[in-house]
């Protein structure tokens, strides 16, 4: 095990399996919160492993016990929001185009935009304890991403439950609508026995040309659908009265007081 950090950022990349799985770990902040930092270590990240034929798996984890608790709010605010979406949907870009098999470890909380990271995975693995959740709705807003994401990962009906309701999943339920592939004591463990077990075995060069091929048409809506996903958020709903309302209540810790325009 040869760990390749970059410190005192807020990614750490441990390499494992002679260094054919990337244990790729958020941190930076509690909660390891996706913010500009992150974001741009991650997409680092996606483009190394890009350039190293070798690497066959990157296992996405966070530090501590949660995974995420989703991007920035403070972000999200009028004056950083265009930045922040370019940044995170490029970065979505980047992880989708690496060609790499995508892996991830879910504990404790995997929230927003935590989530939005996870459910570019092909394969996800949950502990008991975690709690999965698009609660955007809550601060006024939406998540662009998993609007396009989530109804490929578990269905329309499902994926508006999570998408308008802003609850959260445990891991048993979203191992039963399709959002986890698998719950785990140890999801760490368990996404590398998968890795040796089903992939390791393979010829990484052929792996990335599969994972294009099975990805090609969510590559092109990354690049359509998503920009008017972004095109709504930007210039129609942070319009609003309520999105900008919804985000400074849950800066200033308060109830939002909604206008319903």
């Amino acid at each position: 095990m040869v760990e390749t950090a970059t410190p005192p950022g807020p990614v750490t990349v441990v390499e494992l399996e002679a260094g054919r799985v990337w244990q790729v770990r958020l941190g930076g902040s509690r909660g390891n919160v996706i913010d500009a930092a992150l974001t741009e270590a991650l997409a680092q990240v996606a483009a190394r492993a890009a350039a190293t034929p070798t690497v066959q798996a990157l296992l996405l984890e966070g530090e501590g016990r949660h995974f995420s608790f989703g991007a920035s709010v403070q972000e999200h605010l009028p004056d950083q929001v265009a930045a922040m979406l370019a940044r995170f949907h490029e970065l979505a870009r980047a992880l989708v185009d690496c060609g790499v098999p995508l892996l991830a470890a879910v504990r404790g909380q995997c929230l927003g935009g935590g989530l939005e990271v996870v459910l570019l995975c092909h394969r996800v693995f949950a502990a008991d304890d975690a709690r999965l959740g698009q609660p955007e709705i809550a601060l006024g807003v939406f998540a662009p991403l998993a609007s396009l994401l989530l109804p490929e990962r578990v269905g329309r009906p499902a994926a508006e439950d999570l998408l308008l309701s802003g609850r959260s999943v445990t891991a048993a339920e979203a191992l039963a609508i399709g959002l986890v592939d698998e719950r785990a004591d140890d999801p760490t463990a368990a996404a590398l026995d998968w890795a040796r077990r089903h992939l390791l075995a393979h010829s990484a060069s052929s792996t990335r040309h599969a994972v294009r091929a099975a990805r090609v048409s969510l590559s092109a809506r990354l690049r359509g659908e998503l920009a008017e996903l972004e095109r709504l958020y930007l210039d129609e709903l942070m319009a609003t009265h309520d999105a900008k309302e919804g985000l400074r209540a849950f800066l200033d810790k308060r109830e939002p007081a909604w206008s319903h325009q």
